[in-house]
């Protein structure tokens, strides 16, 4: 987890927003959140590469950070969902940009590779 969460940026917003969304799986967990509410263990499948813990901090900060809400429900097993928060959801723009940005330009590129 990172030790300090309210970094002053001085001009730098670009900075400040990549401080809440960078690392290495936020953004793809984001995107998969924007698209409806989701569970734990859905979330862990979605992403086969993610181990579990990292699925945890990365959540844990994204929650911390205001950008998605968790809910746990009182049942056996535990039940426990994560969906996008009225601030997360200003993130979908860019979300679905870079989106169209990898299908237009590097989804060609790795074709070429192939």
């Amino acid at each position: 987890m990172r030790k300090q969460r309210h970094k002053i940026y001085g001009n730098c917003p670009v900075e400040a927003a990549m401080d809440i969304i960078s690392g290495k799986w936020k953004v793809v967990l984001l995107f998969h959140i924007m698209d409806g509410t989701k569970r734990f263990n859905e979330l862990g499948r979605l992403l086969p590469g993610l181990t579990q813990r990292m699925l945890t901090n990365q959540l844990r900060e994204l929650e911390a950070d205001g950008v998605i809400a968790r809910t746990v429900y009182p049942e056996v097993p535990p039940k426990v969902e994560y969906s996008m928060t009225p601030f997360g959801m200003t993130l979908e723009p860019l979300l679905k940009a870079l989106w169209v940005w990898s299908e237009t330009h590097v989804k060609p590129r790795l074709a070429k590779e192939e």
